[in-house]
């Protein structure tokens, strides 16, 4: 198979989220964890035998989820809620959820009740993570999340096990960090629509075969000359970039992503992990120096330097803000970077979004107006 079919073979999965995960159940005989976001610890999944799933939410008629979520939550958590009581998630056994904003810690609460059949496991991230009071809660945390996944998969977890799935992750964070550097050299090759279904398709496939099918990506793509872009090139940064038709508008536009700073895409694997200490000190040292992240609290807010200095490697031309609708941490990080990118003189586009979004006319306005000033 071509690098070019594996491409159209991941954006089918990204797309069809039901049955990709219906056929890895089938090709893999394994049990399924869902994983919201963000920050999940899949490796505990992972070396339990089981296969964590993605739960970044989609396009759905709300009909059952404003039972327990407000209209002003985040879409994301309405949209798995609505999923959840619908049994969209029945192929689950159970579900990972870090209470990283209060909608989280509302959902962990309101699942119990509105999806009992779905247990759910908690797990509390520290603000504080960079002290050894955070980091030694952390790692005590982590082993507390191993107790009740081994209870809920009535399984035993070796250090072995552990450390084998450990590696296979690493392996999956430094094939996606080669990818997203590969195909920033070929724009016109993988487009914003094209980029991003290639990630979002990991969260519905084993992570043993899906870095396998990015690293022949990484070769096909390095075997192409690279060419000249007549295009845009832009930063996203936010949550999400969809729904995917707003990726769209972007390709049509010629506007292509050449990095990110999104929840769903770079925000999982820009950081390495340090080569001392066991594997959840591993896990926890990463989140420690994890820098520029919504979700994470830092008394230097360094999101701003970080897409400046983003923007300059990657020789971008703006910066996009996808600004998910109701998002607190995403909406209170915004004016204290808006106010260091604007002070650099460097073109930004705010769009605000929603999983819900019926009509994207008005953010094409605004994607062709953008482009006009740029060009």
């Amino acid at each position: 198979m071509s690098y070019k079919e594996i491409i159209q073979k991941l954006e089918i999965a990204a797309l069809h989220p039901s049955k990709t995960v219906a056929d890895t159940i089938k090709n893999t005989g394994k049990p399924m964890v869902g994983c919201f976001p963000i920050h999940t610890p899949e490796e505990i999944i992972y070396a339990a035998g089981a296969i964590p799933i993605g739960m970044w939410g989609g396009n759905t008629e709300l009909q059952l989820a404003d039972k327990y979520l407000q209209s002003f939550c985040c879409s994301i958590m309405r949209s798995n809620m609505e999923y959840g009581m619908k049994g969209t998630y029945s192929m689950l056994k159970g579900i990972i959820l870090p209470t990283f904003c209060d909608t989280l810690k509302c959902v962990c609460e309101n699942w119990k009740v509105a999806v009992p059949q779905i247990p759910i496991i908690p797990i509390v991230y520290p603000q504080n993570r960079t002290l050894d009071c955070g980091f030694e809660y952390l790692v005590n945390e982590f082993n507390r999340v191993k107790g009740e996944v081994e209870k809920l998969l009535e399984i035993q977890l070796s250090d072995d096990k552990l450390e084998k799935a450990f590696d296979l992750y690493e392996d999956y964070r430094d094939t996606m960090r080669m990818f997203t550097e590969v195909a920033a050299d070929h724009p016109e090759i993988i487009g914003a629509r094209t980029r991003h279904l290639i990630i979002k398709a990991g969260q519905f496939l084993d992570k043993a075969s899906y870095k396998e099918d990015m690293k022949a990506i990484i070769e096909g793509l390095k075997q192409e000359p690279i060419k000249k872009f007549k295009g845009i090139k832009v930063i996203p940064t936010g949550l999400i970039a969809e729904p995917v038709e707003i990726l769209e508008i972007f390709e049509e536009n010629h506007i292509a992503f050449v990095g990110d700073d999104l929840a769903q895409e770079s925000r999982q694997w820009r950081t390495p992990s340090r080569k001392e200490g066991s594997v959840f000190e591993k896990m926890a040292y990463r989140m420690a120096d994890q820098r520029g992240d919504t979700f994470l609290y830092e008394e230097q807010k360094t999101r701003g330097q970080m897409l400046i200095d983003m923007k300059k490697e990657k020789k971008a031309d703006a910066i996009v803000v996808f600004m998910m609708k109701f998002c607190d941490p995403e909406e209170f990080d915004y004016p204290i970077y808006k106010a260091e990118i604007e002070a650099a003189g460097i073109p930004m586009l705010y769009l605000e979004i929603d999983q819900q979004i019926t009509s994207f006319e008005q953010i094409r306005t605004r994607v062709q107006s953008f482009t006009e000033m740029l060009i």
